[in-house]
């Protein structure tokens, strides 16, 4: 019961790690502009923490993965989410026009993109490293 309590709390937090990232995301993409941030610091920060978002919703799906598995299972589908950029049809470019298109799937091919995501993807995964870790020595 222990266990399921725990797989539990460890999945809430994942979750409500990755919709805070995924609100600063959109603070940044739809005001980081207004407020004068430079056009690297919100496209490629945008990048970063949608990167850093695939992470931790995959590590609240998948709460028995050890770190380093949910990395690369992010990594991989981060790319290939990028790499579906290249694939155009008339109805999946007019999803791309929309907001929620440009946020989820984006418009436009980039190699820098896929380093933001991983770069997202490590300093997630650094993260949850280091939390379970000091987890794991407080019930020691």
């Amino acid at each position: 019961m222990d266990e399921i309590k725990a797989s539990t709390s460890l999945r809430m937090r994942r979750l409500a790690i990755a919709l805070v990232i995924i609100l600063c995301g959109a603070a940044l993409r739809l005001g980081g502009y207004d407020i004068g941030l430079p056009y690297f610091l919100v496209k490629y920060g945008g990048s970063t923490l949608w990167g850093a978002m695939v992470f931790f919703l995959f590590a609240a799906l998948l709460p028995g993965h050890s770190v380093g598995r949910l990395a690369v299972l992010s990594l991989v589908s981060a790319a290939l989410i990028e790499f579906s950029r290249l694939y155009h049809t008339p109805w999946l470019d007019d999803f791309r026009l929309t907001l929620a298109g440009a946020l989820l799937l984006g418009r436009i091919f980039s190699w820098w993109n896929i380093l933001a995501y991983a770069v997202g993807i490590a300093l997630a995964a650094g993260f949850e490293r280091r939390h379970l870790a000091r987890t794991a020595s407080l019930k020691a």
